[in-house]
């Protein structure tokens, strides 16, 4: 268990579940729920959009419930749970870090903290990149997962679930040069970061403090 509560999230018999909350309610946070809902756990699913709360609400089985996401909510919310998700993305940017080192004094021992925007340099302060063979570090008795590959653990899946979504786009490439292909596709246009050493997505030039420029005038 690597050194945590030690309790099934969808509990048995007269023992309670485990109360699981995730922070942000995309495609990942949406998905997260599901799975835990399906397992019987206690589940509360934070985002910023009232519009989208609302859509989970509809969803989303009894024992899934939302909760506007802000700093006083999550803080409120983080003592009192077993599992916390961190699913925040802000595409193209860094994510915002919206659990606090401070906020893990308040957890019980062996919360179990699970960052899936490490890639994009977690929403958990404390957030520091793991591998598959050390999946796992522990901060003020806080065990942290933040895997920066979590879909390669299960490399056969993931493989033709990204070739199925990637390979129209690379199609489009082969066929027509990068840069028709671009000039063509918005979806594809929109996917540049960098082109020709010039920075062409706004999220990134504001991560890293570095000059944008619209990529349509690099194109065109």
């Amino acid at each position: 268990t690597y050194g945590g509560s030690g309790i099934l999230l969808g509990g048995v018999p007269g023992v309670m579940p485990a109360k699981v909350l995730i922070i942000g309610g995309g495609i990942v946070g949406t998905e997260a729920a599901k799975m835990a809902a399906g397992l019987g756990a206690d589940i509360t699913i934070m985002d910023v959009s009232l519009k989208r709360l609302r859509y989970l609400d509809d969803i989303m089985p009894a024992n899934v419930k939302t909760r506007m996401s802000n700093d006083y909510n999550i803080r409120e919310m983080a003592r009192s749970h077993d599992l916390i998700i961190g699913a925040v993305l802000i595409p193209g940017a860094k994510a915002p870090h919206l659990v606090t080192r401070d906020m893990l004094k308040t957890m019980h021992p062996g919360t179990v903290l699970v960052d899936v925007a490490v890639d994009q340099g977690g929403c958990f302060e404390t957030t520091s990149a793991t591998t598959h063979a050390e999946p796992v570090f522990i901060i003020d008795d806080v065990i942290h997962y933040c895997v920066a590959n979590m879909p390669g653990a299960v490399p056969r899946t993931s493989t033709i679930a990204l070739t199925n979504a990637t390979l129209p786009f690379a199609i489009q490439i082969a066929e027509k040069g990068w840069k028709k292909a671009c000039i063509d596709s918005v979806p594809l246009r929109k996917g540049l970061n960098v082109v020709e050493g010039k920075v062409v997505y706004k999220g990134v030039a504001e991560a890293f403090n570095l000059p944008y420029q619209e990529v349509e005038t690099i194109l065109n």
